[in-house]
């Protein structure tokens, strides 16, 4: 495991103080603020690669078709 140094400013400083309120050491909020944002990069990167796919004409018309193929294979 690495060490990580960041240096703060007020407003983070008051992140860590709310979020170490309860017991969570500085250290473990910073962790998991870092893996949530993670996650959250992870999602909008999803997100936006959906939306692609949702908005291009050429994957929607292979979808239905596809969807229509499948229709067809399952009347049998």
């Amino acid at each position: 495991m690495s060490t990580l140094t960041i240096r703060t400013d007020a407003a983070v400083e008051h992140a860590l103080a709310v979020l170490t309120s309860g017991g969570l050491s500085r250290s473990e909020a910073a962790r998991a603020a870092i893996l949530e944002a993670e996650r959250a990069h992870r999602r909008a990167r999803l997100r936006a690669e959906a939306e692609a796919l949702r908005d291009d004409p050429e994957d929607v018309a292979a979808s239905r078709q596809l969807a229509a193929e499948m229709d067809d294979a399952s009347a049998w």
